[in-house]
């Protein structure tokens, strides 16, 4: 176990930077894309008032191109972990997406819900790898 005394410099300089909030927009995205869920899900069997969702929707993917865009900004930064962590938690995220979304479609879900739905599981898919790659790669040596 590491302790703080046997910390190298480089070690210390890595835990001592100051990073954008990017975990921070990534949850409150995902909270965004979960609560659109819920309330898409409580009302599916009737009518469905898109706009609260759309809203929700938007907001979630504007917190998580902000979190992107942030996240180009950092340097030095550890890229190459990062992309690896991403491009296989992204791959496993879109099968999982995938498979809910066909059981959206399977259950006959109609259009304009379901379009909203499908915009959420995107959001979703890409949040999460976001999240999981940075948080891996930010400790990381560049």
């Amino acid at each position: 176990m590491t302790t703080p005394e046997t910390l190298t410099s480089a070690e210390a300089a890595l835990l001592d930077r100051r990073l954008p909030p990017i975990t921070q927009l990534c949850i409150a995205g995902l909270a965004l894309i979960v609560v659109g869920g819920i309330y898409l899900a409580a009302r599916i069997p009737g009518h469905v008032p898109l706009a609260p969702a759309v809203g929700v929707l938007g907001a979630a993917a504007v917190l998580v191109a902000i979190a992107g865009v942030l996240l180009r900004r950092i340097r030095p930064f550890a890229w190459r972990t990062f992309a690896r962590v991403y491009v296989w938690a992204l791959l496993a995220y879109l099968v999982i997406a995938g498979m809910i979304a066909y059981v959206f479609i399977l259950d006959g879900t109609p259009g304009a819900v379901l379009a909203v739905l499908l915009g959420m599981l995107a959001v979703y898919a890409v949040d999460i790898p976001l999240l999981l790659a940075y948080t891996v790669a930010r400790y990381q040596e560049a």
